[in-house]
């Protein structure tokens, strides 16, 4: 069975092109030869979460890998629910969903993945009818952004390190106590983790590890670094793999900014820059670039209501805004050593889709080297990511996240957060009914 090859390190565009092209032959010999049935074309949405068609191999040798497949365009601006907020029909997105109409899928063959049961994932790109972009797409705005170091020069190269919960059908932790670095305690989960790695291995992942994390039934799985694309793709490839095997056992695999209070669960980003010729390049203009732009992209950070919980109460997941040398109390890190140095963006819950969490860091590094900016002084405050959505949201209308990632993705996240608010503000939660019963 086929997987393609993750390369460590940074990869330019065109690099990984010359991949996919040279993996289409062993592809197409794989389902002529009947070793993969079925073809999962995967799209990520803006929720963090996949848009998927699931196809016979025959028709996919015969017609999807040269013309690829259509996928109806409202998910690109659908909610959670898979409803359209009331503001994208009047908006730039308007045309995501009038008439709902077809994209099409593209699949990009760097990413193909062994998955079991005979089955062929594939994450695609997406384009309109006549060939433009979908600007909303995530995987859209990623490779903007990473064309768009390239014409500097730069290449980046990323880690992300995902944490997930794992519960019963009620939401309770599968252990009762914080279990950070733990062996013992952590025998409820044994069985799963054991299986999920035999899993995460078959399809190619390269785990570089994983360990119980420090709150009941949390754990995180860490993939090797590698060009921003492939660790978007993977990270959310991870995802979905976790949560079949945790379904099989009858567990919840929960990626909630915060399981509870104080519980936070983040999308940790670890960057760094390469010329390209493969040399270490300085990451000072981008580090400041960021700080200046990290509290006005805060809705790409913290897109849920739950995440706003995660800002307030999670001691490990910083509101404000400054750098240290291997602190993790410090919205962004420095971590490595010597030639290895990198940093790490701790700004993103769980929740939140990685693909415009790492563009949005390339471009508002990139502006910050683009203005010659230089970074702050160890330790300083520059300022802190927004505490409420009201406020994310105020300050995505202030236009910065159109300027970086354009129009439609700003319009897009306005929607999507100002639909959020409006759900929590008109759900009734366990919380208001022992509130209301102290008023009784």
């Amino acid at each position: 069975m086929v997987t393609a090859v993750r390369p460590l390190g940074p990869r330019t565009l065109a690099d990984r092109a010359a991949l996919a092209a040279r993996a289409e032959p062993e592809l197409r010999r794989v389902l002529a030869e009947g070793e993969a049935g079925r073809v999962l074309l995967l799209v990520p949405d803006p929720h963090a979460r996949f848009a998927a068609v699931e196809l016979g191999a025959r028709f996919v040798l015969d017609e999807v890998l040269s013309a690829g497949y259509g996928l109806c365009s409202y998910v690109f601006a659908w909610d959670p629910h898979r409803d359209v907020p009331a503001s994208v029909p009047d908006g730039p997105l308007a045309r995501y969903v009038t008439g709902f109409g077809d994209v099409r899928m593209l699949p990009d063959l760097a990413t193909v993945t062994r998955l079991p049961d005979r089955t062929v994932a594939v994450v695609c790109d997406v384009e309109w009818p006549g060939g433009g972009a979908v600007a909303a797409a995530p995987r859209t705005a990623l490779t903007a952004a990473l064309a768009a170091l390239e014409r500097h020069g730069l290449v980046p190269s990323a880690g992300i390190e995902h944490e997930v919960t794992f519960t019963d059908a009620a939401g309770t932790p599968l252990t009762g106590q914080p279990v950070d670095y733990a062996v013992g305690g952590t025998e409820p989960v044994r069985a799963l983790t054991r299986e999920l790695a035999g899993v995460l291995d078959a399809a190619g992942l390269e785990v570089e590890s994983a360990r119980a994390e420090c709150h009941p039934g949390q754990f995180e799985s860490v993939l090797r670094h590698r060009d921003p694309l492939a660790a978007c793709d993977d990270a959310m490839l991870q995802q979905l793999l976790v949560r079949e095997a945790a379904a099989r056992h009858g567990v919840r695999a929960s990626y909630l900014a915060a399981q509870d209070t104080g519980l936070g669960s983040s999308c940790h980003v670890h960057l760094s820059l390469s010329t390209m010729d493969g040399s270490r390049a300085g990451m000072e203009a981008f580090l400041a670039g960021v700080l200046r732009d990290a509290a006005a992209l805060t809705a790409v950070w913290a897109p849920t209501w739950n995440s706003y919980v995660r800002l307030r109460t999670a001691p490990f997941s910083p509101r404000v805004l400054r750098w240290g040398t291997d602190d993790r109390t410090a919205a962004v890190r420095l971590a490595g050593r010597d030639g290895a140095r990198r940093l790490e963006f701790r700004f993103a819950g769980a929740d939140a889709q990685p693909h415009l969490v790492v563009a949005a860091l390339l471009a508002a590094g990139l502006a910050g080297i683009d203005d010659g900016l230089s970074p702050p002084p160890e330790g300083e405050v520059t300022g802190e990511l927004a505490a409420t959505p009201w406020r994310a949201l105020e300050l995505l209308r202030h236009g910065r996240l159109a300027g970086l990632l354009g129009e439609e993705v700003a319009a897009q996240q306005e929607a999507l957060l100002a639909a959020e608010i409006d759900a929590g503000l008109a759900a009734v939660t366990d919380w208001q009914r022992s509130r209301g019963a102290l008023r009784s």
